[in-house]
């Protein structure tokens, strides 16, 4: 299995707007290095030559020219905030190479606000031109275990404080974004995991977001092989994680590929 971080910034990206000379806003982060400019946090994992998207947001084009990624089987959302879903009419284009609607899996609650945001991507297909995506609402619910692009995927429940989030298993993979806290019953699903990629956004606690100390006892509890850092803010400088993180974690940056193991 292979996966593919598209993205791994936080709501507004690395840097965010502004800055003393209108270029960006890096905060800790050193501007020279190139691992610290992240788009939204996205990610496309990949088997048997069939691709599953965690997540659209407003990069994603750009995400998938810059990775040479041309195809994808299902779409799978965590949750509605803007920067996870505001990619979706990029889809179209997907779509009109398949010559296919895609399949978008979400919770019930997911796909009603999608469905009021972009209603037109769930109206009957426009082959052969795709003059607007063609999405093929997939209802899902936390505990279960669901197909998706032919991959069996065990769904997880996430507190992301103003909602609930959805995380996901796939085989030794786990990827589990926009979160402050971790019911039980999720974090017992994730043990034996060889990488898990967990969203860090800062350095300090933060109201819907996890912080470095909160996902490092996480990570000391679930014990992978590996854990990635994702949906990261600008106090989250690349260089000084690399070289202040445990044995076993580091940060992610965009296109970082990851191969995974059995678990």
């Amino acid at each position: 299995m292979k996966v593919t971080l598209l993205g791994c910034g936080g709501s507004g990206g690395v840097p965010l707007l502004g800055g003393p000379d209108g270029r960006g806003d890096w905060g800790a982060c050193d501007s020279a290095e190139p691992r610290n400019r992240r788009t939204r946090t996205s990610a496309v994992v990949e088997h048997a030559g069939r691709r599953l998207l965690i997540d659209a947001g407003p990069d994603l084009r750009a995400q998938m020219l810059a990775n040479g990624i041309a195809t994808l089987d299902a779409v799978a959302i965590t949750h509605t905030h803007a920067d996870h879903i505001m990619g979706l009419d990029e889809l179209r284009i997907v779509n009109r190479i398949s010559g296919t609607a895609l399949d978008l899996f979400g919770t019930y609650s997911t796909l009603t606000e999608l469905r009021t945001r972009f209603d037109y991507a769930f109206r009957p297909p426009t082959p052969p031109g795709f003059y607007r995506p063609a999405l093929t609402a997939r209802a899902i619910t936390p505990g279960e275990v669901v197909e998706m692009a032919g991959m069996p995927v065990r769904v997880l429940r996430q507190d992301h404080k103003v909602m609930e989030t959805l995380g996901f298993r796939i085989g030794g993979f786990g990827y589990s974004t926009d979160l402050v806290a971790m019911p039980p019953e999720s974090l017992a699903a994730l043990h034996g995991l060889d990488t898990w990629v967990v969203g860090c956004f800062g350095l300090k606690p933060h109201p819907v977001h996890a912080h470095l100390d909160q996902v490092l006892d996480w990570a000391a509890a679930v014990r992978p092989r590996r854990t990635v850092l994702t949906h990261m803010g600008n106090a989250m400088d690349w260089r000084w994680l690399t070289a202040n993180l445990p044995p076993g974690v580091e940060p992610a940056h965009d296109g970082m590929v990851l191969e995974i193991g059995e678990g």
